[in-house]
């Protein structure tokens, strides 16, 4: 809310700020690689209009002129959305998603679309058409994925927020491995209308921030009820700001024991150690938990997501919009061609993989099965908030890891960096990952799971231990920037 404040005080202008924010972007993309495509002319028109109404007196909004940059797979009418894939590289919406239309009305200026993994499907930002997403705290390294450049672009100050989306961990991983604050809300708090879908009942779009305040007031534009999008819920949207201030006395935090396949290295247990000790001396309580079906998560969500993506890429045909291949010999090589051109390797894999687990005596004995598990997955949570008000977990396995460290030819171990994730998506539950320290030079993130629709809880949680801390005020070498 820095950059807010400074606003609404005079200091300095929405034109000023996004300006300074396209800079950052243009001068960084060479090592980054954190953008698609960039909106000056939008951005600073926008920009211009906000000044020249808060100069004239006019009541603008909290955020109002405080630039921002959406991951690329949010329609923006008129506007370039790739979804980082070759298949949607000349595709123009003819419409905004719900999200861009709730930034649009919060005036904020959107500076550009942010690299991803294509469609959604990776957890390094690797697969992406447009190039693989460096990290700021090490250029070597993954930034996490899919909304890579969503986290690269605010770990390195170009701009205070931005949107992602989380299937299984896209918002919190990479925060955790870029030292920011991600919160996936809970399934239906944020509408999917004009997401382009990667597995319906999974997806969920977020934000990723510097701190708890900032993501607080960012959530608290893009949150709300669309009728277009039928899973979104008609539920109000608290105040997650004034939910900043709740005090901790007596809340409980319950810390499960997933056992030795879940092992993380000492200095990263030594990190949460130190947080949940913070969070105990701040008035939390901890009592354990159990999730006796964690170690399903993986198997459960990589056939569900496939099974769903097949679904909803079956579209994309070279028939309706997307890529089309040249010179088709019939309407098999046009469908065929266009599709193995236009989907990279992993979408082809989840495509093949989903198609294979919904077909014809293979139903029952995946798909169905693993609906069955996911309800397992969901009761042990249930459960363990009868005993808790927050799980706190680790957000990912270890610090972040080479770029093309994990591309081999089996896909599992990088399937793996969702193992802490995907029970929230799975549940439909909100989930945050925090920076809680280094390890070797890199940061890594602590989770926080809560119940539905109790999004404030956790911000609230996260906001206390924020205030006591100073991980998350710490930027990358030769990146700086401030909060919104």
């Amino acid at each position: 809310m820095q950059l807010a404040r400074s606003l609404r005080q005079g200091e300095t202008t929405s034109e000023a700020l996004t300006e300074a924010a396209l800079t950052r972007a243009r001068a960084a993309q060479d090592d980054l690689n954190a953008f698609v495509t960039l909106c000056p002319d939008e951005a600073l028109a926008e920009a211009r209009s906000v000044d020249a109404e808060r100069a004239a007196g006019a009541a603008l909004g909290p955020l109002a002129g405080v630039p921002m940059a959406h991951k690329d797979l949010f329609c923006t009418e008129g506007i370039r959305t790739t979804c980082g894939s070759r298949m949607l590289d000349n595709f123009i919406p003819p419409y905004d998603a719900h999200v861009v239309e709730r930034v649009k009305a919060a005036r904020m200026p959107v500076i550009g679309k942010l690299n991803m993994d294509e469609f959604a499907m990776g957890s390094s930002n690797e697969n992406s058409y447009y190039g693989a997403v460096h990290n700021p705290w090490d250029l070597r390294c993954s930034p996490g994925g899919s909304s890579g450049g969503s986290a690269a672009a605010v770990a390195a100050g170009i701009v205070p927020g931005a949107t992602g989306t989380d299937t299984g961990g896209s918002i919190r991983q990479p925060a955790a491995l870029c030292n920011l604050l991600g919160i996936k809300p809970s399934y239906g708090r944020v509408s999917r209308y004009g997401m382009v879908a990667f597995a319906s009942s999974l997806d969920q779009g977020g934000v990723l921030t510097r701190n708890a305040e900032d993501a607080a007031a960012l959530l608290q534009v893009i949150a709300g009820h669309d009728a277009r999008d039928a899973t979104c819920i008609n539920a109000p949207v608290p105040d997650y700001l004034a939910e900043l201030r709740t005090p901790l006395e007596g809340v409980r935090i319950g810390l499960p024991d997933f056992g030795d396949g879940h092992a993380i290295a000492p200095a990263y247990r030594e990190l949460l150690e130190a947080c949940i000790e913070q969070l105990r001396s701040l008035g939390a309580e901890t009592v354990s938990v159990q999730l006796p079906n964690a170690d399903l998560g993986i198997a459960i969500y990589y056939v569900i997501a496939p099974a769903e993506a097949s679904a909803n890429l079956a579209r994309y045909d070279g028939v309706h919009y997307g890529h089309r291949c040249e010179n088709p010999a019939d309407l098999q090589d046009l469908y065929r061609r266009s599709r193995s051109e236009g989907f990279g390797e992993e979408v082809r894999r989840r495509i093949m993989v989903g198609a294979h687990v919904l077909a014809r005596g293979f139903y029952d004995a995946y798909y169905l099965q693993a609906q069955k598990c996911r309800r397992l997955v969901l009761r042990d949570y249930q459960s363990a908030f009868t005993r808790c008000d927050v799980i706190l977990t680790p957000t990912v396995r270890a610090p972040a890891f080479r770029l093309g460290e994990k591309l081999t030819d089996d896909p599992t171990d990088l399937y793996l960096e969702d193992l802490y994730t995907v029970g929230a998506n799975l549940a439909g539950l909100p989930g945050l990952s925090m920076p809680v320290g280094f390890v070797d030079g890199l940061p890594v993130g602590v989770q926080l799971i809560g119940r539905a629709l109790e999004e404030g809880r956790i911000l609230s949680l996260a906001h206390r231990y924020q205030q006591h801390t100073d991980w998350h005020l710490r930027t990358p070498p030769g990146f700086s920037g401030d909060g919104a």
